[in-house]
């Protein structure tokens, strides 16, 4: 079966997100199992770009509303990560180095997606499958479908459409519909959601099966979906929550080279103690007290805008019997209020403002335990991250972290869930990290190696949606 995954981004080639993650392993792991997945994706000026070898693959060119542009598509000659990369090159729009945040990011996205329909149109042979991925890629259904320039290549080519987020759509005003390649104008409903054009409405419309990042978000957007969620009521036929995985080459802290000292399941103590050493090292913290840790974007969705106030609220509660370290960006004055707390809380309390993958898996490794207190989290990975370090995932009860954390106050469990994310059920959580951690030695150690042996490869994921991608051949 072959596969195109069409997505804005891919790690490591440009990652802003967990999508980054999924496109950068699924189709590795789909390819293991002896089909043939490719990823599509924008061709951004990154390092990736320029230290890896390419070769041009295809050129053409496609009208943007009166805008003629050119565009072109190479390809990594080396199968590095595993799979076919294929890169598109719009010049002027898509030759930036980050991959979101311009003022022209619908222009940038649409054409990109004319461009992935141009070029699979003139394929002599078809794809089984087109997976398109979060909305920078959700008009791609419609296109196939409805355009005149692609559905008579395109119509009976089955669209898989995966909800990574459903918070960001998309939207544009229809003042800009003329961006969209000509269709027959009686279909502008399969394009509109409340007098806007929207491509994640778009695209659960017009895919042949929609699929969410873990069962439980599924459940979540039929109730809460920024405006959708009749729409996925109503599309639930065809919907299936398949919980990601994570890529166990590159999460093994047998191997990894990003940690200070290896380790597995037998040497987890000492591991973890010489990485936790290391870490609190180089921030100025007691290696002596459980370490809390806080890994990802510093927006409101992750709940971020309550870390300055837990963690303080959690140092004078429990008397600084626990130290903090938050690695993130995001909000300005969220990142200048950490900033503040760290001459504050001296000794207590650090902050890495910014991306840094190696030192994230540093953090994996030497942390005693993660905090993830979600509005929203559709999946999540950094909880498996930590299961497969040895690190108690701290999460709140919401989508993918209920599916996968189970609370350690519960037969086997392993995790510490809350119900709400506000500062007293954190705070709260904090106490119970510091009970576990000082006077339950013996369950803190069967948590660890349980939780390293949990497996959340993405071998039994991957083969969830090739099952799905067979389904889609008896409606072809």
């Amino acid at each position: 079966m072959e596969i195109i995954h069409i997505a804005a981004e891919c790690y490591p080639v440009a990652k802003a997100g967990g999508l980054g993650d999924v496109a950068g392993a699924l189709p590795k792991y789909q390819n293991e199992l002896g089909h043939v997945a490719k990823v599509v994706m924008p061709m951004y000026r990154t390092k990736f770009l320029y230290d890896n070898q390419w070769e041009l693959v295809h050129e053409g060119g496609q009208a943007l509303g009166s805008h003629w542009f050119h565009y072109s598509v190479i390809k990594e000659k080396t199968n590095k990560l595993g799979f076919d990369l294929y890169l598109v090159d719009i010049n002027g729009l898509l030759d930036r180095e980050k991959i979101y945040g311009y003022d022209d990011d619908n222009e940038r996205f649409v054409a990109f997606q004319i461009a992935v329909c141009d070029w699979l149109s003139r394929w002599q042979h078809k794809p089984d499958v087109i997976h398109c991925h979060d909305h920078h890629t959700g008009l791609i259904p419609f296109m196939c479908k409805y355009t005149y320039a692609f559905r008579y290549q395109l119509a009976n080519v089955p669209t898989v459409f995966t909800v990574h987020n459903g918070e960001y759509q998309g939207w544009m005003g229809w003042d800009k519909y003329y961006l969209i390649p000509a269709y027959d104008s009686w279909n502008w409903g399969m394009l509109d959601w409340d007098n806007t054009i929207n491509p994640l409405a778009s695209a659960v419309k017009c895919a042949w099966k929609v699929t969410t990042v873990s069962p439980s978000y599924m459940h979540e957007l039929r109730e809460s979906a920024a405006g959708l969620q009749n729409l996925f009521e109503y599309e639930k036929g065809k919907s299936y929550g398949i919980l990601n995985g994570i890529d166990t080459q590159v999460w093994d802290p047998q191997t990894d080279n990003f940690i200070a000292k290896n380790y597995n399941t037998e040497l987890v103590a000492k591991g973890k103690q010489k990485n936790k050493a290391e870490l609190c090292g180089q921030f100025g913290l007691d290696p002596d007290k459980p370490l809390i840790t806080f890994i990802g974007r510093l927006v409101g969705e992750k709940a971020a805008d309550l870390l300055p106030d837990a963690i303080s609220q959690s140092i004078y509660q429990h008397h600084g019997k626990a130290n903090f370290l938050v690695l993130g960006s995001g909000d300005q004055q969220l990142e200048g209020q950490l900033d503040h707390m760290k001459s504050q809380f001296h000794g207590y309390f650090n902050s890495y403002i910014g991306y840094n993958e190696s030192l994230s898996h540093l953090m994996y490794a030497g942390s005693d335990f993660l905090l993830m207190p979600s509005r929203v989290e559709p999946c999540g990975l950094n909880q498996m991250y930590a299961l497969r370090y040895g690190t108690v995932p701290m999460v709140r009860s919401v989508g993918g972290l209920k599916d996968t954390i189970r609370d350690f106050g519960d037969w086997q469990g392993f995790g510490i869930r809350f119900d709400q994310a506000t500062v007293g059920d954190i705070t709260y959580s904090v106490g119970r990290a510091i009970d576990l951690y000082a006077n339950k030695p013996d369950l803190y150690q069967w948590m660890r190696g349980h939780m390293m042996n949990i497996d959340h490869s993405w071998d039994a994921s991957a083969q969830q949606y090739i099952d799905l991608y067979a389904s889609l051949k008896t409606e072809a």
